[in-house]
Parts: structure tokens; sequence; C-alpha cells
């Protein structure tokens, strides 16, 4: 399952809602069988990153999506959770 562009407003951060959905995505996807959870995010979003290794994710890879990224040495990082069987 594929984790996209989860954003809460600014008026909303810092109060829990994030990591809320993300356990929620954790939940659905796990009652549903998938065996792992997997997004994308950029590494100026620290604060995202953060939230995800809480959760349990792990960085599995990172690459420039452009050459111009490359030249300033962006990157987008890739994580996963692995989720344990059905319970």
């Amino acid at each position: 399952l594929e984790l996209k562009r989860m954003s809460v407003s600014k008026d909303y951060r810092g109060r829990g809602v994030s990591k809320a959905l993300c356990g929620e995505v954790l939940r659905f996807a796990r009652a549903r069988g998938y065996g792992a959870v997997v997004l994308s995010t950029s590494m100026v979003q620290v604060a995202a990153q953060r939230l995800y290794e809480g959760q349990g994710f792990r960085k599995v890879g990172a690459f420039s999506p452009s050459l111009l990224g490359s030249l300033l040495c962006f990157q987008i990082f890739h994580y996963r959770c692995d989720l344990p069987g059905r319970t």
C-alpha cells in the first residue's frame, strides 16, 4: 500500500493529527492483509521523516528527481514499514 500526499493544515500541526492519520493508515493496511506501507518524502521535510520513523518506517532508498535536483543535491527519500500478518 502506498501512502501519498498526507498533509495537515498548519493550523492543526503539532496536535497529533499526523500521527493519528499515519497510525490509521497502518491499521487499515494491516487489517486488509497488506505486507507493507511505502511512501516518499523530500529531504527538506524533516518533521515528516521524524513522524514516519517514529511510526516504524525505515528509509530504504533515495534519489534525485531531476538533473537540477542532482546539481542541488536535492533528494527524495523512500520509506517502508513492513507489517506483521493479520491479527
